[in-house]
């Protein structure tokens, strides 16, 4: 096909037209011509299975031996990387916008730079060369700078160079159009083949079996007699292999892997493209270069460069082809395009140069731009290490060396929240190809986006929409997306502003929606100042301070425990003590073994109903109601059920989330409001703080719960699907004359932390514990009575917290997002992990975990003797630590004293 009319006919400079050659610029490939027999039989029976020979596959099964797992064994159909990581750039970087993230990379980079040679005595291919970040306007470069705050944290060195410093670096770069870059000098390259071979070396040299040329053609699949799957066995066309345990890393093929056993792996296949230059002269040494707003890389290699983007029109593979190892597509010169004039504005020098190759080849992309890792939840036993969007060669030991620590241990070290597969999508989105289809392309595209705080996915949206979903975007709405779910975010003055159906960004021959409010209303916050309506969610937060205000929380997980064994699972599963009387309510935490927080949420003790309802379901025995942020509401039900399964406890979870709506109206005003509405008593001591009762509400059956998310007094009411705009608009009326507003979660995000409530997944983890966080008082360790996480809890008390969670505030009016260093006397001692902006303090409030340089315990003498600043974007700013919250420390408001 003729290349896109462009300046001159031909794309580069080359005499015969652009190149039909396709081939990976590296040295050596594994590729071999030769019989395809299995470089040794099966074993009868292994204790862990890996599938899938590239990266993942390789640093998983090399983690697993190190780890001291006897009995591994990798499954390749063809050779090592023959499937997608034989022809990736192999770059890598150190700084991305997420803690977690920037460990895993360390990690990978020792890996191969360190670990393997030590071990070997090999050289893995890694080039130290460096990588230059490209900014060409204010947002961008405001990013980088926050990478380089985070950067001090770990470690990692970077600078800040303006755009002259650049060209002293990189003679050959074009500056007339740039803000500024981030140099990062110990970012490189990989070699996919040397790293892999290196991988397999040291792996078998601890007792793996690595196993080439033997396709698996199934998977055995076992019901035990709670009726729970189970991984059984493993077939392969050359003998099956016993095993309780199969890693999924086949890369583009997981889905058809997963399939054998049925599992749901939302992954999608797309082409991948990048281009490699005849010789340039003076390129030899330069740093690597990911020009983000024009989306290209130029890789160094040797003294030639690889260039390659991410399009908005990627190409979707449709058919994968089970036959294709060491395969390459012919390259779309009309897609590429756009990547050339990037690269070429970039690097002048460019235009001059030939292609000598073209390198087009399959990569998975996932809907949420991150890896699919964990235990699938339909089979125990079947682990996916898959789905990694370019990134399986940088992200690949950090996380082989989680995967395997989670295979061994039951959860990895790190809080892989954001990676696992049975927490992140409901499984109503895992097997909905158009749902998958539009977010992995909107990922795809937005991949070299800013990544800012407050962004929100266009695609595959409007999955499940609450009973007040339509009642509320007439008032102006602005919905956030989570986990399917469309939940208030705040309410715009604007009026109406509707999510519509994706338009691929105008990609495909699609029509681009014009004046798209929903679109606009994100735009104007992308920035890392405040944004545009920060005195509209101000408004929000006050009216609930001062009078009262009315938040959907309809989306919230709505789960019962159910049956003769339920106070015993609830005793083991909560940290408190919650099986008091029916009536009662409770705050608690779910740990994990390592005394780690898996969940923080509400636990009423309820009496069965008859006949049964979503309100009250009848049930045998005792019954527990939760409640839980819809956000995490998959990831409570896993931990529960897989805790449920592993103790056999004799009881049933019910979800009832779809069925009932729940609407809290917190504020002072919120009793006289309420007592209007609701056929019960409200008073202090007819419903005092931490209970609950059936009750009626504008003639409808409701539950409603005395509790708060943002420190005032109010109620919660939780109502059956039918009847949420009926009571709704009851509530709004009578609200009326006193003022009632409609809130969104903006504004609950600057509320819970104005009052110092924990947020789960951001000051709250699952390598947190609840000393380290303040949640001490939500273990039982009074009482005699074991809980899951106990013992861990106890040893660190009689050892000593050595990080401890901080509450600080700057008097400067700055806004901060998470990710700032924290300077203690002058050393960094953490990071920030949630900050926001508090209304009725008005102050900018951040909270981070802090250890003691010297290694000691944090004590909180330690935590108020030192002196602070918070570093955001390289400037500090002089901050103050609070051991209490800054907001009613006492407690008075939410129990009703004003």
């Amino acid at each position: 096909r003729a290349a896109a009319p462009w300046r001159s006919p031909r794309p580069f400079s080359s005499a015969s037209g652009p190149t039909t050659k396709k081939s990976v610029p590296y040295q050596r490939t594994l590729q071999e011509e030769g019989p395809c027999e299995p470089s040794r039989p099966p074993p009868a029976s292994a204790q862990v299975v890996v599938v899938g020979g590239g990266s993942l596959g390789c640093q998983t099964t090399y983690h697993l031996a190190k780890m001291g797992v006897s009995g591994v064994v990798l499954l390749e159909r063809e050779r090592l990387t023959s499937g997608t990581t034989w022809h990736t750039a192999g770059l890598l970087w150190q700084l991305r916008p997420s803690d977690v993230e920037v460990e895993l990379l360390a990690h990978t980079r020792d890996v191969i730079s360190r670990d393997l040679p030590a071990e070997t005595g090999l050289h893995t291919g890694w080039v130290e060369n460096g990588g230059l970040f490209i900014a060409s306007n204010k947002q961008r470069l405001d990013e980088y700078k926050r990478l380089m705050s985070l950067g001090k944290v770990y470690g990692v060195e970077s600078h800040v160079l303006t755009p002259s410093q650049t060209k002293d670096l990189y003679p050959l770069m074009n500056i007339d159009d740039l803000y500024g870059t981030l140099y990062v000098p110990k970012d490189g390259t990989m070699d996919p083949a040397g790293t892999c071979s290196t991988l397999a070396r040291a792996a078998t040299a601890r007792g793996a079996t690595i196993i080439e040329n033997c396709p698996v053609t199934g998977i055995q699949v076992r019901t035990d007699d709670f009726g729970v799957k189970r991984v059984q066995a493993v077939e392969t066309a050359h003998g099956t292999i016993q095993t309780p345990c199969v890693v999924n890393c086949a890369g583009v093929w997981a889905r058809a892997l997963g399939r054998l056993a049925g599992v749901h792996v939302p992954l999608v296949a797309m082409h991948h493209a990048y281009v490699v230059t005849e010789r340039i002269e003076g390129i030899q040494n330069m740093p690597n270069v990911r020009d983000h707003d024009a989306s290209v890389y130029l890789r160094l290699q040797g003294d030639a460069l690889s260039v390659g983007g991410y399009e908005s029109n990627p190409i979707f593979w449709e058919e994968v082809s089970e036959k294709f190892a060491f395969g390459l597509f012919d390259l779309d010169w009309e897609v590429f395009m756009q990547h050339i004039e990037g690269a070429v504005n970039r690097v002048p020098v460019l235009e001059k140069t030939g292609i000598k190759s073209t390198v087009c080849g399959p990569e998975s992309f996932t809907a949420d731009h991150k890896p699919l890792m964990g235990e699938a939840p339909e089979v125990r036993g079947f682990f996916l290490g898959c789905g990694f969007n370019s990134a399986g060669m940088m992200l690949g030991g950090g996380c082989g060396r989680e995967l395997a620590h989670w295979i061994i241990h039951g959860r990895p070290e790190k809080d892989m929240y954001g990676y696992d597969i049975r927490q992140r999508f409901h499984h109503s989105l895992t097997d909905n190809n158009r749902w998958i289809r539009e977010r992995s392309h909107e990922s795809y595209a937005k991949n070299y986006s800013v990544v800012f705080p407050h962004d929100e996915p266009l695609a595959g949206r409007n999955m499940r929409k609450d009973p007040l979903h339509e009642e509320l975007l007439r008032q102006g709405c602005v919905f956030q997306e989570r986990h399917g779910w469309e939940r208030p975010g705040w309410f715009s003055p604007g009026g109406a502003a509707p999510v519509l159906d994706y338009d691929y960004y105008g990609a495909y021959g699609r029509e681009r929606h014009s004046d798209y409010a929903y679109n606009r209303l994100l735009g104007d916050e992308y920035t890392f100042d405040f944004p545009p309506h920060h005195h509209i969610i101000k408004n929000e937060c006050l009216t609930c301070r001062n009078a009262l205000a009315l938040f959907d929380m309809s989306y919230f997980g709505k789960f019962y425990l159910v049956g003769p064994e339920a106070t015993k699972a609830a005793d083991w599963l909560f940290s408190a003590d919650v099986s008091k009387a029916p009536g009662s309510t409770v705050y608690t935490c779910m740990l994990n073994q390592q005394g780690g927080v898996e969940s923080d949420l509400t636990v009423s003790r309820i009496s069965p109903g008859s006949p049964g309802s979503p309100l009250a379901p009848a049930f045998e025995g005792d019954g527990y109601y939760l409640a839980i942020g819809g956000a995490v509401a998959q990831h409570n039900w896993s931990h529960i059920t897989t805790v449920l399964q592993d103790r056999k406890f004799q009881c049933k979870l019910l979800d009832c989330s779809e069925e009932l709506g729940m609407m809290s109206i917190q504020g002072p005003l919120s009793r006289a409001v309420l007592q209007e509405v609701l056929d019960t008593d409200l008073s202090n001591e007819a419903f005092p703080f931490s209970t609950h009762k059936i009750t009626t509400a504008a003639g409808c059956k409701v539950r409603a719960m005395r509790l708060s998310f943002v420190g005032e007094m109010g109620w919660e009411l939780h109502v059956p699907r039918a009847d949420c705009v009926k009571v709704y608009r009851a509530v709004m009326q009578a609200g009326a004359r006193h003022g009632i507003a409609n809130a969104g979660y903006r504004a609950i995000d600057s509320l819970s932390i104005e009052k110092g409530y924990r947020h789960w997944h951001a000051d709250l983890r699952p390598d947190d514990t609840p000393l380290e966080a303040g949640l001490a008082f939500t273990c039982k360790l009074k009482s005699s009575i074991p809980f899951l996480g106990r013992e861990a809890v106890e040893a660190q008390k009689a050892k000593g917290i050595f990080r401890r969670l901080v509450c600080f505030t700057t008097e400067e009016k700055v806004p901060m997002f998470g990710l700032e260093a924290v300077w203690r006397d002058g050393k960094v001692v953490g990071h920030i992990r949630r900050a926001d902006f508090g209304f009725a303090i008005d102050k900018t409030i951040a909270y981070g975990y802090i250890r003691d340089p010297a290694g000691g315990p944090v004590s909180l003498d330690f935590v108020k003797s030192g002196s602070y600043e918070l570093e955001r974007m390289g400037v500090t700013f002089p901050a103050r630590a609070h051991t209490k919250s800054p907001f009613d420390p006492d407690n008075k408001r939410v129990k009703g004293f004003y």
